[in-house]
């Protein structure tokens, strides 16, 4: 996912996000702010997947939202 995209539009993906991952927290998404590593670690943490299989879900939306 783009990092540049993830920022400018972060208020507008915050819904999208927790809708398609339903475990991350309010919190995640604050902390976030945009900052696509910090989701792919939190993608792992909550849903325990690889790393690999975060990035590919993130890039995958990331898709889907556009």
């Amino acid at each position: 996912m783009n990092e540049d995209r993830i920022k400018g539009q972060w208020k507008q993906l915050q819904g999208k996000l927790k809708s398609r991952w339903g475990k991350l927290t309010d919190d995640d998404l604050k902390t976030t702010e945009g900052d696509a590593e910090y989701l792919v670690g939190k993608l792992q943490e909550r849903y325990g997947i690889a790393r690999d299989e975060a990035l590919k879900q993130l890039k995958d939306f990331d898709a889907d939202a556009r």
